[in-house]
């Protein structure tokens, strides 16, 4: 950056080299002395300059002067035996072993010249440093100023362009009422000219009227010579007062316009009040149509506010799922494996998901390991060993078939539905094997037969004979859906006039609605896909109802049926998931008989007493006779924990009587 100073101009080598040569030719004695200084340190044949003088200053001179730092070439002189250094052109003159002063002053002048112009320098260097932070300061200045005027010049644009928006709003309404102004101006024209033609037609017929008047009075008095022997006071008394019954008359005329020209008929006024009424009643009916749909769309958003959250959890899920799970097994694999080859293998697998094929597969295996086994190792006579199984020794295993154990399992649900059911299910078990097989086959076939339902999950015959015989669920469940799959075909059969069979769709659902109308619209949708129907069907398709009742050889019902089941546990999960929340308390806090028979009343306010009370037994495991009765003090002495309470409850036939009350609305 520039300073703004000049330094002085130093004299030219040419005259420094001709001063040196007099001050060299007089002073010999000097520059012996110097020569000998000088030889000790060779030099080109150029003079070069000595910066000894410059220790102080000379990163300065670096940095200011590098442009005047140069060599000077002396021509050859026959003092060979003295060379001396010179100052150059930058002005780099010595300050230590100067010839004294003689008539050289030339030479002491330039010294003094440089070291004056050394000075100056220095002094200039803060100047320079000042300069720098003024102008600086003066550019930070410059920039506020210019970002100032940025901000201004904005602001004022911003209101030019406000301003000319309203400039033209401005115009627009001056064109507007000028269009008005014309428009009024042509109306009121025309209502001049149809004025001035009304009013001469007004004069053509009051001077047609006149003429009439006058030819009828020349006419009457034409006819009518006796008119004229009238008295005259008598026919001016008469036109007087005929004169004032016509004033009379146009005043009270008057009179009514001023006071009922506003007033419409009667019947105009009714007619406009009924059409008011029905605009308000469709007013009322709308906005209560407008608060109906609007609370639904308040609904529907929260429905959809969670339904985005649970698509996002289930996103984060599938992603963590990907990254975690296991690669999905290669089912084709177990075709060779499986007996029977790969038909049996795609009949085992058709529709089943692969936790479902993993219980298949494991099935296999069992029944395989299962039919190498000769006997059974006896579990003892311990009291957690069910009472059929208690034998100690080996077993002998009759290895029937599949097919062999589900028809047993049959032929013994059909002779316990048959007796009275006195004793334990276990026990009747072990006596049908008993009166079967006899005594001494009874203990191995009711080995054999349990290691199969133990084993075979899938088939729903054996698996739901496992969980009446272990005690998971009461005999009653079976039972009852049993009945109630019956009950169902009874209605079909019923609306079946023809017998041949066949339901419409129709019939169908109705039938299906009037079973079970606890049921949701949901469900009974569920049913009717279940049992063949699709959203292309019709009402007026035809269904055969029979088929939706049959087994396979192993006792597997169809989807319609094994739907019905599906539903029934769902609604008695639900159940119980609604009683826990209605008595507001956790898995592992106590649950008093009072708290549980209350909740039981206000989830299905349908329940009769008796059926509560069977509840209640189930839950704290006491017989109805000792149950105390409802608002005795002993009824809080009895306390159970909740978790066990609702896995008692879960083994029976629980279900919902009738519709849960609605909560009333806040």
């Amino acid at each position: 950056m520039a300073t703004g100073c000049t330094l002085p101009q130093l004299p030219r080598p040419q005259v420094l080299v001709a001063r040196l040569r007099v001050v060299m030719a007089s002073q010999q004695s000097w520059c012996h002395s110097f020569s000998s200084a000088s030889r000790l340190q060779p030099q080109p044949s150029g003079v070069t300059m000595d910066d000894s003088f410059l220790t102080k200053d000379k990163s300065t001179q670096k940095h200011k002067l590098p442009q005047k730092r140069r060599t000077l070439e002396l021509p050859a002189t026959p003092l060979s035996h003295c060379q001396a250094p010179v100052p150059g052109e930058a002005g780099n003159l010595p300050t230590q072993g100067a010839p004294p002063a003689g008539r050289g002053h030339g030479f002491h002048r330039g010294t003094e010249v440089a070291a004056h112009q050394r000075e100056k320098i220095r002094a200039l260097e803060a100047l320079k440093a000042k300069l720098v932070i003024v102008n600086e300061e003066c550019n930070e200045r410059i920039l506020a100023m210019r970002a100032e005027e940025r901000h201004e010049i904005s602001l004022l644009k911003k209101e030019k362009m406000n301003l000319l928006k309203f400039i033209d709003k401005k115009n627009e309404e001056m064109i507007s009422l000028q269009s008005q102004v014309t428009k009024l101006r042509k109306n009121l024209a025309e209502e001049y000219l149809h004025y001035l033609s009304e009013r001469d037609a007004r004069k053509i017929l009051i001077a047609d009227l006149n003429k009439l008047r006058y030819q009828q009075e020349d006419m009457s008095l034409a006819q009518s010579p006796g008119i004229w022997g009238e008295d005259p006071v008598k026919l001016t008394l008469a036109l007087k007062m005929t004169r004032q019954d016509l004033t009379r008359t146009q005043m009270e005329l008057n009179t009514m316009k001023a006071n009922f020209g506003d007033v419409v008929p009667r019947r105009d006024f009714e007619t406009q009040e009924k059409t008011n009424k029905d605009l308000q009643e469709q007013l009322d009916s709308l906005r209560a149509s407008y608060e109906e749909v609007r609370k639904e769309h308040e609904i529907l958003m929260q429905l959809h506010m969670s339904t985005l959250k649970e698509r996002d959890q289930f996103y984060s899920e599938l992603q963590e799922i990907q990254r975690t799970s296991t690669p999905r097994p290669d089912w084709s694999k177990c075709e060779d494996v499986v007996a029977g080859g790969p038909e049996r293998w795609k009949m085992l697998a058709e529709g089943k998901n692969s936790d479902q094929l993993v219980d298949v597969l494991l099935e296999e295996i069992g029944s395989g390991l299962l039919r190498e086994k000769d006997f059974f190792p006896g579990l003892g006579y311990g009291e957690a060993i069910p009472a059929f199984l208690r034998f100690d020794g080996l077993v002998e295993n009759k290895k029937p078939n599949k097919k062999d154990v589900i028809n047993l399992l049959k032929d013994a649900w059909k002779e316990r539905l048959a007796e009275e059911q006195k004793e334990t299910f276990p026990d009747f078990f072990f006596n049908f094997l008993e009166h079967r097989f006899g005594p001494n086959d009874a203990i191995a076939w009711a080995y054999t037969v349990f290691e199969n339902i133990k084993l075979f999950h899938s088939n729903e015959v054996m698996s739901q004979f496992y969980a009446v015989l272990m005690g998971k669920w009461s005999e009653n469940v079976y039972i009852t859906q049993k009945e109630t799959v019956a009950q169902l075909l009874k209605e079909m059969t019923n609306a079946d006039s023809k017998n041949e069979g066949l339901l419409t769709m129709e019939q169908f659902s109705t039938i299906l609605k009037s079973t079970f109308p606890l049921k949701t619209e949901e469900q009974i949708q569920e049913l009717m896909e279940a049992g063949g129907w699709y959203p292309s069907s019709s009402n007026a398709d035809l269904l055969n109802y029979r088929s939706l009742f049959m087994e396979d050889e192993e006792g597997q019902s169809e989807p319609f049926v094994q739907k019905l089941w599906k539903q029934y546990m769902n609604e008695k999960a639900e159940y119980l998931q609604q009683l826990k929340q209605e008595l507001c308390k956790e898995l592992h806090e106590v649950v008093t008989l009072p708290k549980l028979r209350g909740a039981l009343m206000s989830i299905d306010p349908s329940l009769d007493k008796q059926t509560v009370n069977t509840y209640i037994s189930q839950a704290f495991q006491l017989p109805e006779s000792q149950l105390p009765e409802e608002g005795d003090e002993k009824e809080e002495g009895i306390v159970e924990i909740l978790q066990t309470a609702l896995e008692r409850l879960q083994v029976i036939d629980i279900r919902r009587v009738g519709p849960r009350e609605p909560e009333p609305a806040s």
